[in-house]
């Protein structure tokens, strides 16, 4: 067998390439100012970018599973092109102040990047890590949350110095930053692209992906439950994290830097964590209990103590992280979850579906909170009705999502892949 045939140079490798590129849609905030000031928008404004580029993302996904199901070394090329061209895309309109075209670029064709790309090496890691699925969904999503953490010294670098008021020296150097960040994002992701594939023996079989009831997925309760859950957990976390910084400053905490790297951390070990964890239980939306549970618990007890208002600084960084690990924990379970209740081999087309919630929750987890503390100007009333989703979302998978599997499938499906990894 040549050295490039195994999981870690067919699947992790290619995983993580894809992944730590497309992933740096979560370093927008260290730079959203900076085109803000370029183009002479609000910021508010252009905040609709990123926003649309998460939309997109999920939507793409939703609708693009039946084409990664078919052909994994297409899907991974397209979302390369995609993604880069969206960045390059970026970078000529900002240097034409067109918000426009920033909107188009940043939000609709590199989130149809960002969605494929997304989806393109999950089913493939699962096949080759059949055993340990939670474990290679992890690893993948993993790189997707670490993006931010790798990303964001050499981002802060292309952007150079900052004057007092905190604009930049050269302004110039908010749109050549994605043309750079472009051409090395090519490449990695060409490389992933080459590297990726399914193992050797695995043959997709067309009635799974040509007569697909995408109806009969929409209709299920369980499906229904997951997504829910799914999508409430995007919210809450999305709610919260948005909020990370203005917390620590209401607080009078002066490290946001350290503590934005901690929770980035968290957010990434969550992915790995729950996800291996998974692998030992009986029942994989287990692991979803204990992540709602503990964040009730850590909100319940911000709440019983006061601790905004008291500026229990240790008691806020515990909650963040807990939320942080939790919100990355909800991602990397869900392929494997979905895994469990609807089969391998359309695990493509059911996930992207599934990762619909994540479009919808990506317009309504930053505007939820933002809303409450516009209403309110409290802290605490948005940690209440976090708390509160977070319930609803215990009670979705404690009863809704039923751990019979659904026959979507074949009965040689399982046995099929059962066979992979025995060879």
């Amino acid at each position: 067998m040549s050295k490039l045939e195994n999981k870690w140079m067919r699947a992790v490798l290619p995983a993580l390439l894809i992944h730590c590129s497309i992933g740096t849609v979560y370093c927008w905030s260290l730079f959203k100012g900076d085109i803000a000031n370029y183009i002479g928008k609000p910021i508010g404004d252009v905040e609709w970018a990123f926003s649309i580029a998460i939309f997109v993302l999920g939507m793409s996904a939703a609708f693009g599973g039946k084409f990664v199901e078919k052909d994994v070394h297409k899907s991974s090329l397209l979302s390369a092109i995609f993604f880069v061209a969206g960045m390059v895309g970026t970078g000529y309109f900002i240097y034409q102040k067109s918000l426009l075209g920033i909107y188009i670029c940043y939000g609709v064709i590199m989130g149809i990047g960002l969605g494929i790309g997304y989806l393109t090496p999950v089913k493939t890691l699962m096949l080759w890590f059949y055993k340990q699925k939670g474990l290679a969904t992890g690893l993948a999503v993993a790189g997707f949350g670490l993006a931010k953490v790798i990303a964001s010294p050499a981002i802060e670098m292309l952007l150079g110095p900052t004057n007092t008021d905190g604009t930049l020296v050269d302004p110039t150097n908010i749109y050549k930053m994605f043309y750079i960040l472009a051409a090395v994002y090519l490449v990695m992701m060409l490389i992933g692209h080459w590297l990726i594939k399914k193992p050797a023996g695995w043959v997709e079989e067309s009635v799974h992906t040509e007569s697909f009831n995408y109806m009969a997925v929409l209709k299920n309760k369980t499906f229904i439950g997951i997504w829910l859950m799914f999508y409430i957990n995007i919210t809450c976390g999305l709610a919260l994290i948005s909020q990370e910084k203005g917390i620590l400053y209401f607080i009078g905490f002066g490290a946001v830097g350290l503590v934005s790297s901690l929770t980035a951390v968290f957010n990434a070990g969550g992915r790995l964590f729950f996800a291996a964890w998974a692998d030992r239980l009986n029942d994989r939306n287990t692991i979803y209990k204990i992540i709602f549970i503990s964040a009730i618990a850590l909100i319940g007890m911000t709440i019983a103590f006061d601790g905004v208002n008291n500026s229990m600084a240790l008691l806020i960084i515990a909650l963040l992280c807990v939320i942080n690990a939790g919100y990355g924990g909800g991602f990397s379970n869900l392929p494997p979850l979905l895994v469990d209740r609807f089969g391998i081999h359309s695990i493509s087309t059911v996930h992207g579906l599934a990762l619909s919630a994540w479009a919808f929750a990506g317009l309504s987890g930053n505007q939820l909170s933002a809303y409450i503390l516009k209403q309110t100007g409290s802290y605490d009333a948005v940690l209440y009705v976090i708390l509160g989703l977070y319930v609803i979302a215990t009670v979705i998978s404690m009863w809704v999502v039923k751990p019979e599997k659904v026959h979507l499938e074949n009965n040689n499906s399982n046995t099929q892949g059962e066979k992979l990894v025995a060879n």
